[in-house]
C-alpha cells in the first residue's frame, strides 16, 4: 500500500538574524555570524560574554496585549515565526483548522525567562511573583499558544528531547501526516534559555567557547549557545490539492534512535543508527544525498563523533557530499536547533547554494569531511539531510528533497 506524502507549505522563523526565514538564510549562506556580546537581565559572575542573541525584539509589535502577558520569550519567538509559516502556507487566523490539524513544537527548556525571573523575584528582591508564571514556564506554552491561535484542535503537544527536540517534533508531524491521523501539521521548535543562571549552568559543563565556534576545526574548543524559533506547515498531498496550495518541497524521511548509553557523551553508533533509519523511511540510496546540515557544535567528542557515523553509513560516498555546520551563524538553539536548521537546509534545497561552515581553520584526522569551509558553493541539491544529536543520546535526522 502506498502511503501518504508529506509536502511542506510554510516555513518561518526568528533568530538572532532577525524576524524570517530569509534573513537568516542570507546569514547563513554568506557566513556572516550573528554571534555578539551578551545581554543578561540577571548576569551572575558569568564568564562567557557571547552567543547568537536576538537584539532589538518587540515582541508587542507582534503579539496581541491580550496574549502576550501568557507569553515567554520562547513562546513569542514560535509564535513570530507561526505566522509567518502560515501565512506563507495560505492559511489565515480567521480560518479555524480545526481538529484535523496537529500543533507539536520542541523546546528543550521551555520558559527559562520565566522561570529565572520568578526565582530571582522570590529569592533575591522578595517582589511578587508573575501570577501567569506557570502557563508561560510550560514547556508545552508555545504549542497550546499556536494550536489556540489557529484553531487547531489536533493533537497539540510539546516535545521536549534536549537538542533533538525540534527535529523529533518535525519527524512526528510527518508521521502524524503520513499514517492519515491529521491532515496538516504545525511543527518546529523554540527556545530561549540565555539567562545568567542558565549560562553559568553551561559555563560549568566546559562546553562552551569563549571565542568561537569552530565545527570539525583541530582547534575547536566548544559551542556557542543561540536562541530562536523555526515553524513549519506540513500537509498531506490530498490536503495540499484541495485547498490549491503551493508546496515548497517534499518531506522525505525522518529516522531517531536512542544511544541507550551515556547521558551526555555521544555515541557514534546510535547516530549511524539514525542515519540509516532515515534514509530507509526516505527510500534513498547514501550516494543521492546532496548535502548535509550537521549537528556540527563545535565540540571534540561531538564532531568526531558525527563524522565517525557518517563514515559508518555513507563510505565512500561520503567525499562526494558537503557537510557544512551552521551553528558559527546561529548558534546552538538547543530545542530550536533542529527546526531551524531545517530551514537552512531548506533554503540550500531552494538555492542549490550549500552553506559554509564558518571560523575552520585547521584539519582534524578525526573530522575528515567535507566541510565547505572556504564559503558558500554553488551545487545541485535535490535531497538534503540535517542532523540532530542531544544529550540524553538522542538522535534525529530529517529528509527533505525538491518537488
Amino acid at each position: 500500500m502506498s502511503r501518504r506524502r508529506v509536502l511542506i507549505t510554510g516555513m518561518g522563523a526568528v533568530t538572532a538574524a532577525g524576524i524570517g526565514a530569509a534573513p537568516l538564510w542570507q546569514a547563513a549562506r554568506d557566513g556572516i555570524s550573528q554571534v555578539r556580546t551578551l545581554e543578561l537581565n540577571n548576569p551572575v559572575r558569568n564568564n562567557i560574554r557571547i552567543g547568537a542573541q536576538l537584539h532589538g525584539f518587540d515582541p508587542s509589535a507582534h503579539i496581541e496585549a491580550n496574549i502576550l502577558p501568557f507569553c515567554d520569550r520562547f513562546t513569542q519567538f514560535a509564535l513570530v515565526a507561526g505566522d509567518e509559516a502560515l501565512a506563507q502556507a495560505g492559511l489565515k487566523r480567521g480560518e479555524r483548522l480545526g481538529p484535523r490539524t496537529a500543533t507539536i513544537i520542541g523546546t528543550g527548556i521551555g520558559g527559562a525567562e520565566t522561570i529565572e525571573t520568578g526565582i530571582h523575584n522570590a529569592y533575591v528582591t522578595n517582589t511578587r511573583v508573575d501570577p501567569w508564571s506557570v502557563p508561560r514556564l510550560m514547556p508545552n506554552a508555545a504549542a497550546s499558544q499556536l494550536s489556540a491561535r489557529y484553531g487547531a484542535m489536533g493533537p497539540s503537544f510539546a516535545v521536549s528531547s534536549a537538542c533533538s527536540s525540534g527535529a523529533q517534533a518535525i519527524g512526528l508531524g510527518a508521521q502524524f501526516v503520513r499514517s492519515g491521523l491529521v491532515d496538516r501539521a504545525i511543527v518546529g521548535g523554540a527556545e530561549a534559555c540565555m539567562t545568567g543562571s542558565g549560562m553559568k549552568s553551561w559555563e560549568a559543563l566546559r562546553v562552551l567557547s569563549p571565542d568561537a565556534c569552530r565545527p570539525f576545526s583541530k582547534d575547536r574548543n566548544g559551542m556557542v549557545l543561540g536562541e530562536g524559533a523555526a515553524v513549519f506547515v506540513l500537509e498531506s498531498e490530498e490536503a495540499v490539492a484541495a485547498r490549491g496550495a503551493v508546496p515548497l518541497a517534499e518531506f522525505l524521511g525522518y529516522g531517531t534512535t536512542s544511544d541507550a548509553a551515556d547521558i551526555v557523551r555521544p555515541d557514534a553508533s546510535g547516530a549511524a543508527l539514525a542515519l540509516a533509519a532515515v534514509l530507509a523511511d526516505a527510500g534513498i540510496e547514501p550516494h543521492a544525498v546532496d548535502y548535509i546540515n550537521a549537528h556540527g557544535t563545535g565540540t571534540l567528542a561531538n564532531d568526531a563523533t558525527e563524522t565517525a557515523a557518517l563514515r559508518e553509513i555513507f563510505g565512500a560516498a561520503l567525499a562526494g557530499i558537503p557537510v557544512s555546520s551552521t551553528k558559527p551563524i546561529h548558534g546552538h538553539s538547543l530545542g530550536a536547533a533542529g527546526a531551524i536548521e531545517l530551514a537552512v537546509t531548506l533554503q540550500a534545497l531552494f538555492a542549490d547554494i550549500v552553506p559554509p561552515t564558518l571560523n575552520w581553520r585547521s584539519a582534524d584526522p578525526r573530522c575528515e569531511l567535507d566541510c565547505v569551509p572556504e564559503g558558500a558553493r554553488s551545487r545541485p541539491i535535490r535531497t538534503a539531510l540535517s542532523n540532530s544529536f542531544a544529550f540524553g543520546g538522542i538522535n534525529a535526522v530529517l529528509a527533505v528533497g525538491k518537488l
